[in-house]
């Protein structure tokens, strides 16, 4: 005796079927993206080597370059950025170079009237040697700072943080 499938069964089984796969085909992908950050490894904390040593710092500030790659999607390139970097009686300190106000790059000294301070060439825009924005001026906040740190004599450079002078 064979069973033999009727017409409505048969649509029944496909329709469900099909339903399914497409079902699957959505679910998946949200499921893989809601669980993908537990998968990845944690690059938070990862310090660069810069090729300054700690004995090369000195009260002044100085523009030290360092290169990390950065990964953007499935583009993984090689980024090369740089921090003001000097000394503040033992502790060093490392700004961000880029102004708060419309994300210009901040110089040491180029301003001749303010020879002391950082100077965005953009608006005129001034920043203490603490990083902390002159009033009057375009700046909205203080100067990021670095995280710092030494391995092997070397200068190592972090993660950004907000200013911890002012």
């Amino acid at each position: 005796m064979s069973q033999k499938v009727t017409r409505r069964q048969f649509l029944n089984y496909s329709l469900m079927g099909v339903g399914s796969f497409m079902a699957a085909g959505m679910i998946l992908p949200m499921g893989r993206m809601a669980l993908d950050p537990l998968f990845q490894e944690d690059a938070e904390g990862d310090m660069v080597t810069t090729s300054v040593t700690i004995d090369e710092i000195t009260e002044e500030p100085m523009q030290v370059d360092f290169t990390f790659e950065q990964e953007d999607a499935w583009y993984t390139s090689e980024v090369t950025d740089f921090a003001w970097v000097f000394r503040d009686g033992d502790e060093i300190i490392a700004f961000s170079p880029v102004c708060k106000h419309l994300g210009c790059t901040v110089t040491w000294a180029a301003d001749d009237n303010n020879p002391e301070r950082f100077f965005c060439p953009c608006h005129n825009g001034l920043y203490e040697k603490n990083g902390n924005n002159v009033p009057g001026t375009p700046p909205t906040g203080p100067l990021d700072q670095f995280e710092v740190g030494e391995s092997d004599g070397y200068l190592t450079i972090g993660q950004v943080v907000p200013n911890q002078l002012v």
